[in-house]
């Protein structure tokens, strides 16, 4: 363990408040975007206390903000079932908005049809990969599968968003 989660380890409240300061905002984000607004604040508070709670088991080969996407991935994923939500993706792209062109508008439609279309197992690793920024080993891990799995589920799911989009200008 690095010295902040040793601290953390140790019982240090000040370490985890700086931990959940310097990674609250890509949490609670991740959580929105699977959630919606009015359960991402909820769900990213619960990623935190797991944090605290399981903080032993933290291993400092892994990056800190790719651990606890990974118990955020599941406090979601557990809270989806509970409320029966689907992924809000109406709340990663912004759809119509007057300050776009009507090109991005009708490229942001297409795109978010393109998404719910997509498996979850697709669409899980389009989020990670390319909304959360994680790498493909950072999303294999969050994943539970490995890397290469990531890259053959990438593959597929922009080859069946091309198609989409494809069909669409058609």
């Amino acid at each position: 363990m690095d010295d902040l989660t040793t601290r953390v380890a140790n019982g240090d409240r000040a370490a985890m408040a700086r931990i959940v300061t310097e990674h609250f905002g890509s949490v609670y984000a991740f959580c929105a975007r699977r959630l919606g607004p009015d359960l991402a604040e909820d769900a990213a508070q619960e990623t935190f206390i797991m944090a605290y709670k399981t903080i032993q088991r933290y291993d400092p080969a892994c990056a800190l903000r790719t651990w606890l996407i990974g118990i955020a991935f599941n406090i979601c994923r557990n809270m989806a079932r509970k409320k029966r939500r689907d992924i809000q993706l109406d709340q990663i792209w912004h759809l119509p908005d007057a300050s776009k062109s009507e090109t991005e508008i009708v490229l942001g439609v297409e795109l978010a049809c393109g998404l719910r279309k997509l498996s979850p197992v697709h669409l899980e690793v389009v989020m990670l990969h390319e909304l959360d920024g994680l790498t493909y080993d950072e999303t294999a891990l969050v994943l539970g599968i490995p890397a290469g799995t990531v890259k053959s589920r990438l593959h597929e799911a922009f080859r069946q968003l091309r198609k989409t989009v494809s069909e669409v200008e058609r």
